[in-house]
């Protein structure tokens, strides 16, 4: 009995991806366009991370060293989406 409801589960799946629009598949990127993507996600956690610590910090030299990093972060983000 299961492995009737099996073959018409994948049955169904065949189908339905048959029926599928073609023009509803995702674009193809270019292996630059995905280390930028991969770039840009590195970049956001890092300045997730450094805001958490600017929020945290308690010396005024670390402070001023979490602001640079993070005007860091910002300019390469920046410079990352003007580039595409």
């Amino acid at each position: 009995m299961a492995k009737g409801w099996e073959s018409k589960a994948v049955e169904a799946q065949v189908e339905e991806s048959k029926t599928k629009a073609p023009g509803k598949t995702k674009p193809q990127l270019t292996p630059q366009q995905i280390d930028n993507r991969r770039r840009k996600q590195v970049l956001l956690l890092a300045r997730t991370r450094v805001q958490r610590d600017l929020e945290l910090s308690q010396h005024q030299r670390h402070t001023d060293q979490l602001n640079r990093a993070l005007a860091d972060l910002e300019a390469q983000l920046s410079a990352l989406d003007d580039g595409n």
